[in-house]
């Protein structure tokens, strides 16, 4: 018995030890972060300062960058190559109040950011990237598949405003829809002929991107997911719930245009799952139709009288086009200006 007390004691003993310095590591490993990127913000600063100043010949200024990188990289090492200075600089003149930056990015979440011209949508990213703990790749899957503008254009001037101060608030299931979901990820040619099997197996393939195209709060549940009425056997795609709203989340896969009878079943779905599957404090079930094409009026017509928490949305195989996105957007925040 003492043996087995002393053992008890020994592991006890070297839990906290590790733990203690499993913290002390990520504080360090912190510290050392926070101090590396107000480092390179200081430098920006510098840079900026004396182009603005007139402290370098205007015959030199053009060179100043691939001068500046060989003397540091000299006397410094590594890590101040010209591409890094012309980061650091454009951290500056992106962050002028160093303060605002969040401590929990790093210097690569912020080489991202800093590509982003509009301050609105890099507003949005970083609150996101933080929020979510967006690794690099998610965050630079997120600009590339143009988000923010995807979720801009279905707000007003005062909601997209928000979304770029506050970041995707979930309060409603509208909150948690997307009118178009980008699924470039399951590299399916756009004339290429699929089965809506293939469209799911792509799916759950790539389930951790397609997480991430769904948004915050999902976590997946199963597919093909076996429902019974009557004797007869049906099956949902793909189920997930949502830790936010603390509900299911129903989704089908169609290949081409929503039907009528699409809608039907879905909205059975959506009744067996909430008398059958839900726990006493779930909410209401959401249905979400996802189909290549989407026809407004007959899902107008088709959804008349229904649960207002299913829902008909498309989904395209490449990315979407950022210009035209980005001209959405613009008329909106600027539509007071041309009706004045």
């Amino acid at each position: 018995m003492g043996e087995i007390r002393l053992n008890t004691v020994l592991e006890d003993l070297i839990l906290n030890i590790e733990e203690t310095v499993k913290r002390a590591k990520e504080n360090l490993a912190g510290v050392v972060n926070s101090t590396m990127i107000e480092t390179y913000w200081l430098i920006g600063k510098y840079i900026v300062e004396s182009e603005q100043n007139g402290n370098i010949k205007a015959a030199y200024g053009s060179k100043l960058l691939t001068t500046l990188s060989k003397e540091l990289t000299l006397r410094l090492g590594k890590g101040y190559s010209r591409p890094n200075l012309n980061n650091m600089r454009k951290f500056y003149l992106r962050y002028p109040d160093y303060h605002l930056v969040s401590d929990k990015l790093s210097w690569s979440h912020i080489c991202e950011l800093i590509k982003i011209d509009d301050d609105l949508e890099r507003s949005f990213y970083e609150k996101e990237a933080v929020s979510e703990k967006w690794g690099v790749r998610e965050l630079q899957r997120q600009m590339e598949s143009a988000l923010f503008l995807r979720l801009a254009v279905s707000r007003d001037k005062e909601g997209i405003l928000s979304l770029a101060q506050e970041g995707i608030e979930i309060q409603t299931p509208e909150d948690v829809i997307k009118n178009t979901y980008t699924l470039e990820f399951l590299n399916i040619p756009e004339l290429k002929q699929y089965s809506e099997g293939d469209l799911e197996q792509r799916i759950i393939d790539n389930l951790q991107i397609f997480l991430l195209e769904l948004g915050k709060g999902f976590t997946f549940v199963g597919r093909q997911y076996k429902i019974t009425v009557n004797n007869i056997h049906y099956h949902v795609d793909l189920v997930f719930y949502h830790r936010i709203l603390k509900c299911f989340v129903l989704i089908d896969l169609k290949k081409n245009s929503v039907r009528h009878e699409d809608i039907g079943q879905m909205n059975m779905y959506l009744g067996y799952f909430a008398m059958e599957e839900n726990m006493p404090d779930d909410n209401a079930p959401i249905g979400i139709i996802l189909s290549k094409n989407k026809d407004e009026l007959l899902v107008e017509y088709a959804t008349y009288g229904m649960d207002s928490n299913l829902f008909v949305s498309k989904y395209e195989l490449y990315l979407p086009n950022r210009k035209e996105l980005e001209k959405l957007v613009y008329n909106i925040l600027h539509d007071d200006i041309q009706n004045g």
